[in-house]
């Protein structure tokens, strides 16, 4: 069963099926072949189930304030100002593509709303400044990923769902992750440039005065953090409530700067409802296949032939880490954490690992699989924002920092206070 699940998946992955339509073929194939009951009768419920599921009515609101501030102008003055505070470094726009990835992550829970924003806004500076174009597309495809490290997060959301935990908590581990990739990311900016000196393109220069009179550009987007994950620990809302406050403070923004009007609200709201509509779809159909997986006794049955291994946590890590990163080049990531996780997860808590701790280790292979060929979903936002030359350049820009993700990890499991040490400080006061 395991076998021929796996084979029709690569199949229908191989046909270029979408992502929805393939998890629900997938479901309805195995229904057929393995199920003595019509499970596909049961896709309304599931459908419904799916979709009112009160946490997963932030996923549009988060879109919906990436949206908001995209066109609000309010990322393009946020990239002026840490221009003006990062050109100092080897390799100048290039750190303010990924502080600006990580800045426009803490207000939006989108990797590909952040790679898109600051992708729209940047690009157009490489080829002026006489960048190497390579390394410059690589810090907008690796630093989008931060939209799902960073919180608020989308994807942490739906691994809370799937696993019972805490958002909150959560949202406190992305944080010093968060902030040591974006490091590690800048490190790699730093070294390439020093090795060659040429593609740190043409250096910038900002007087004190100017630096200073650009802050009040970030104000904005720290406030947005502020209202939505201060709402969050303060106790005034949930999450879906903190993103509600999220998106009613990105108006408050929109009008302030004199951008709110009903073209742009007609606008966002389109966007919304596309993506939105794509990730619910997918949301929808891999849950309909978690269900007849479920039914038939695949999940058991999985379940039963990993923990029949007798691997020992490290080697069932390293299997996980290996199983996610394949499966990254072949899958959505949504589809992919909804699908793996409700059979993985079970194993890894058995095993000792902390939920807290292992849920941000997902995310970060997530966020690999969003930067790895052939399906890296940042990979195409980039290369589409740039409309011209070949998507090779922009894979060969992104391996250096796919290293830096690997490291990452191997923090992770040295270290698992980085992920722990804010939700058990918090925990405790």
């Amino acid at each position: 069963m395991i076998v021929v699940a796996l084979t029709l998946m690569l199949v229908l992955m191989a046909l270029a099926i979408p992502v929805a339509a393939s998890l629900g073929t997938l479901g309805l194939l195995l229904d057929q072949l393995y199920s003595f009951l019509p499970l596909s009768r049961a896709i309304g419920e599931v459908s419904w189930n799916a979709s009112t599921e009160f946490l997963l009515v932030s996923l549009p609101l988060f879109i919906m304030l990436g949206e908001i501030l995209l066109r609000a102008g309010i990322a393009e003055k946020m990239y002026g100002a840490l221009v003006m505070w990062m050109n100092w470094l080897p390799g100048g726009l290039m750190h303010s593509n990924i502080a600006s990835c990580g800045l426009f992550a803490a207000t939006s829970g989108s990797s590909v709303a952040t790679a898109a924003t600051v992708g729209t806004v940047a690009l157009p500076q490489a080829r002026r400044y006489g960048y190497n174009e390579r390394l410059f597309l690589g810090t907008l495809a690796a630093g989008g990923t931060l939209g799902i490290l960073i919180p608020p997060s989308i994807n942490m959301i739906i691994y809370a769902v799937l696993t019972n935990t805490s958002v909150p908590k959560l949202y406190l581990a992305g944080i010093l992750p968060g902030a040591l990739l974006m490091t590690l990311f800048s490190l790699v900016v730093i070294a390439a440039c020093v090795l060659r000196p040429a593609w740190g393109g043409q250096r910038q220069t900002s007087s004190w005065p100017e630096r200073a009179a650009s802050l009040v550009h970030l104000v904005p987007p720290l406030g947005i953090f502020g209202v939505v994950v201060g709402s969050i620990y303060a106790g005034i809302a949930t999450p879906t409530e903190a993103a509600s406050l999220g998106v009613v403070a990105g108006l408050g923004l929109a009008a302030w700067s004199r951008r709110l009007t009903w073209k742009m609200l007609m606008e966002c709201m389109e966007g919304t409802m596309r993506s939105t509509g794509m990730v619910m779809l997918i949301i929808v159909a891999a849950y309909f296949l978690n269900f007849v997986m479920s039914s038939i006794g695949l999940t058991d049955a999985i379940t039963q032939f990993m923990q029949g291994l007798g691997w020992s946590p490290t080697m069932m890590l390293l299997a996980v880490v290996v199983f996610y990163l394949v499966l990254g080049c072949f899958m959505e990531t949504l589809a992919m954490m909804i699908t793996t996780i409700p059979i993985i997860a079970p194993v890894m808590f058995s095993l000792g690992f902390d939920p807290i701790w292992f849920g941000i280790v997902v995310i970060v292979l997530v966020e690999a699989a969003l930067i790895t060929p052939p399906v890296g979903l940042n990979l195409f936002v980039v290369q589409n924002l740039r409309k011209s030359g070949s998507m090779n350049d922009v894979i060969v820009g992104v391996l250096p920092f796919v290293a830096a993700m690997f490291v990452l990890l191997v923090l992770l499991a040295a270290f698992p206070q980085l992920a722990t040490w804010l939700p058990w400080l918090v925990g405790t006061s």
